[in-house]
């Protein structure tokens, strides 16, 4: 029988595999550039394809989680995405690229419907282990721009893909080990965690695709974005990727402290409560950003991430907290199919706007998009806590 620790921990590392994965490219792409004769906005929607699947995929796999087995779904998570980063690494012309990258987002979509119902289902309490959880996908972010800055300074990009990938491949095979298929088919359904007045959900979905889609859109352009934009605005401070990877983690790691804070806040507060104040921060961070260098840039970005992470898990939590077991896996599915499919459209959205006016436009028209942010967590209805939810 499986254990919550072990569960919860294959998938955390998961998480972090996930967005590690999907970011070696954003990073990689400064030193790719040259390499393969090709400019920054000319290769960056290569990637456009890839973070399209890593949305409109969750369909299918959350789908498959909740009729087949989220176990196994895993399993060809954990295999699938390996080998694709080890693909990237052996490319040659520009369509294995796209091939390679767009394989990446396939098998990458998996994680987000099926890891997040199976923490969900494992977690005793929710808010904390989405906030852990939370961090570990973080921790990839930040570990993602670190290594392929170190890696690709010294070994070359490929092996940035490379090492990664047989390391993925090696974690699959212990979770194909030592965690079990559990057949759901008879079990009792545990019930939603809370609830809002009838009348209201409507106030819930609408709060949730308005931030949703305002998130997802700006949380992946600013990871797309920050190591670009660090190489340009901090050459003050250095010009060497690998203390730029270095930067780039410590801000992330404020992300990861803002998300695990943010976690044990909803255990204790409504979501709206916690949510609303939230709101407020990344609106202004964005727009300063976009006059900033050296320091004072670092100390928007920290302000951004601090955001646009604590958001995520908010994100993450409503749709917890507010559906059955026997659904979770396809309303997570639905959730991630809105935020990556508005999230791949970013990327080339990032490409046109640094071509129109640099980072300035593009930092204040990602300003303007999370004022909706803050419109859809003032119409979030407060919620009514069902018992379950507040022996917990």
């Amino acid at each position: 029988m499986n254990t919550p620790t072990r569960v919860i921990s294959f998938v955390n590392a998961a998480h972090f595999i996930d967005h590690y994965s999907m970011l070696i490219f954003a990073a990689a792409v400064i030193v790719m550039g040259p390499a393969l004769g090709m400019a920054y906005s000319e290769l960056l929607p290569y990637a456009t394809p890839g973070f399209v699947a890593f949305g409109a995929g969750s369909l299918l796999t959350g789908w498959l989680g909740d009729r087949w087995s989220r176990r196994h779904m895993m399993v060809i998570f954990f295999i699938g995405i390996g080998a694709s980063m080890i693909a990237v690494g052996l490319v040659n012309t520009r369509l294995e690229l796209g091939a390679a990258l767009l394989s990446i987002g396939i098998f990458a979509s998996i994680y987000h419907p099926v890891g997040t119902a199976m923490i969900v289902s494992y977690a005793e309490t929710l808010g904390r282990q989405m906030g852990i959880n939370g961090v570990w996908g973080n921790l990839g972010v930040a570990s993602s721009a670190l290594v392929t800055g170190v890696v690709g300074q010294y070994l070359g990009w490929r092996w940035a893909f490379i090492l990664p990938g047989f390391v993925t491949i090696l974690i699959g095979l212990c979770f194909m080990a030592m965690v079990s298929h559990e057949d759901r088919t008879n079990a009792k359904q545990a019930a939603a965690q809370a609830r809002v007045a009838k009348q209201d959900m409507w106030r819930v979905i609408v709060a949730l695709l308005i931030v949703v889609i305002a998130i997802s859109t700006t949380f992946n352009a600013v990871t797309v974005v920050l190591p670009k934009l660090f190489a340009e605005r901090l050459t003050g401070l250095t010009r060497s990727p690998a203390l730029l990877g270095v930067i780039a983690a410590g801000v992330y790691v404020f992300g990861a402290m803002t998300q695990y804070t943010i976690g044990k806040l909803i255990d204790r507060y409504s979501l709206k409560a916690v949510s609303l104040p939230l709101s407020f921060v990344l609106a202004p961070f964005l727009y300063i950003a976009a006059e900033l260098s050296n320091v004072p840039l670092i100390i928007a970005a920290i302000g951004i991430v601090m955001g646009a992470f604590g958001q995520v898990t908010i994100n993450d939590a409503m749709v917890g907290k507010y559906t059955s077991e026997e659904w979770r896996s396809r309303a997570y599915a639905v959730r991630y199919f809105v935020g990556f499919t508005a999230a791949g459209v970013s990327v080339g959205l990032v490409a046109w706007l640094y071509q129109q006016g640099g980072f300035v436009t593009m930092l204040h028209a990602f300003s303007g998009l999370c004022l909706l942010v803050i419109a859809a967590a003032i119409i979030l209805p407060v919620e009514i806590r069902t018992p379950a939810a507040q022996s917990g």
